[in-house]
């Protein structure tokens, strides 16, 4: 069974937006500047991760060739479980078709290495490993390289009638750890734990290892089931009423998500502008890796389209965040210090966050795009001079002022980089290690050092 789609008016739209000049990113080709082989071998072959193959990637390739004007654009399953293909023709009846293997993030470099794949889809940042392996390829942690499509966050599902409303990082570890095995120990019914996670092909299962687990010390317990989709684990939690499981966004189904609290951090919901700022504890990114250098028409073209207006909005389609920049408004809370809670008051806050390299003053590859976003969206509504405010955020130091300090320093450097675009800011504070969205150990002090963007 095949299911069609209809995503033609999305690549239309990038198409005239183009025409307009208003900010759209991709430079689309046309198909006759596209080779297209007459043996019918892919065009675009994606190996990896299955929270990216399993829907957003099919789903960007169809955009893709909608864009280029191929015909009767079908996503297909093949033989395979979690295998896809994508296929078209071109007006001339010339078949086109793209394929996605969706068996885990680590399988996507693999087919990079072996040559098999093209792209590697990934859940999770690519490993120092797995970075030395590919080294003949070039730097995969360079611009070219790494390429941020989308945002997500790693939801914890429960039954819908589990009353447990939200969850700090330890308690998620005790649980799947197995060390908390009934749910009044949390002060929900008396039902027995049931664990459910991902395979350990997984970035899903890496992302969930790193930033709960390991961050405490403790391994997943023997008992938990595994799935190899996120979709099949969401639905059988959605069904039991002991379970607790962790999927990504887009995989939610009729399972409850929790809301989620690390460190110092406030309980979080996933909601997309928690997500979208990557405030959210568990919040992720998802990735494409491709070779730095050598790469084929068709996956230069797939880049630009994702990272177009079309891209993005095909990304909220498949039920993940998009990152195009929006203004939203933040509730003050008391215990926020006095100037923030004016801002809060007063200023709309974007639904981006700048953060860095680890161990470096120099802006991450997902900055260095949020740029141009950022820019493109002032400039749209007036807001170039003198209408936005910059904070900048750090993780704990001994010495308070010199945390003060830092966070202000990367607040500096963000400023410097969007004068380039003539963005010219009211103001730059720099408030330290107040407001932790994260624990301040191990990935956690990288999340807690961010510049923030308002606007009045």
């Amino acid at each position: 069974m095949t299911s069609r789609v209809v995503l033609g008016g999305l690549c239309r739209r990038a198409l005239s937006l183009l025409v307009l000049g208003l900010g759209c990113s991709v430079s689309l080709h046309a198909v006759g500047e596209l080779p297209v082989a007459d043996d019918g071998s892919p065009v675009l072959r994606i190996h990896g991760s299955n929270t990216v193959g399993a829907k957003l990637a099919p789903m960007l390739i169809a955009g893709l060739f909608e864009a280029q004007g191929l015909k009767d654009v079908r996503i297909e399953p093949t033989e395979v479980e979690n295998e896809q293909r994508i296929v078209a023709s071109t007006s001339a009846g010339k078949p086109v078709q793209a394929t996605v293997a969706a068996h885990g993030t680590g399988t996507g470099f693999a087919g990079l290495k072996d040559g098999s794949g093209d792209l590697a889809a990934a859940s999770r940042p690519i490993k120092s490993s797995e970075r030395d392996a590919l080294a003949a390829l070039g730097d995969m942690r360079s611009a070219q390289a790494e390429q941020v499509i989308a945002i997500d966050g790693l939801a914890i599902v429960v039954h819908p009638d589990n009353p447990v409303q939200s969850l700090n990082t330890a308690q998620l570890a005790g649980l799947f750890a197995g060390e908390i095995a009934n749910w009044r120990e949390l002060g929900g019914p008396d039902l027995t734990v049931q664990l459910h996670a991902r395979d350990s092909r997984s970035g899903t299962w890496d992302t969930f290892n790193e930033l709960v687990l390991a961050r405490q010390g403790k391994t997943l317990a023997e008992r938990a089931r595994r799935y190899e989709s996120n979709d099949d684990l969401a639905r059988a939690v959605s069904m039991n009423p002991g379970a607790i499981g962790f999927t990504g966004l887009a995989s939610l189904g009729k399972a409850k998500a929790l809301a989620i609290a690390d460190g110092q951090s406030q309980p979080m919901p996933p909601h997309s502008a928690l997500v979208a700022t990557e405030d959210y504890p568990l919040s992720r990114r998802l990735f494409l890796y491709a070779r730095p250098s050598d790469q084929t028409p068709w996956t230069q073209a797939y880049i630009e389209f994702i990272h177009s207006i079309a891209g993005q909005r095909i990304v909220e389609q498949s039920g993940y965040v998009a990152q195009h920049v929006e203004a939203v408004k933040q509730e003050p809370q008391a215990d926020m210090p006095a100037f923030y809670q004016q801002l809060a008051n007063e200023a709309h806050r974007l639904t981006v966050n700048f953060r860095f390299e680890e161990g470096s003053a120099q802006l991450d590859n997902k900055a260095q795009r949020d740029l141009a976003r950022v820019a493109n969206y002032l400039r749209s509504h007036g807001k170039l001079t003198h209408s936005a405010v910059l904070v900048g955020f750090g993780d704990e130091q001994s010495d308070p002022a010199r945390a003060a300090l830092l966070s202000k320093l990367r607040a500096m450097t963000v400023r410097r980089e969007l004068n380039r675009f003539d963005v010219y800011f009211r103001d730059i504070n720099g408030m330290g290690a107040e407001l932790p969205v994260a624990s301040n150990e191990g990935s956690g002090r990288v999340k807690n050092r961010r510049v923030e963007i308002w606007v009045y």
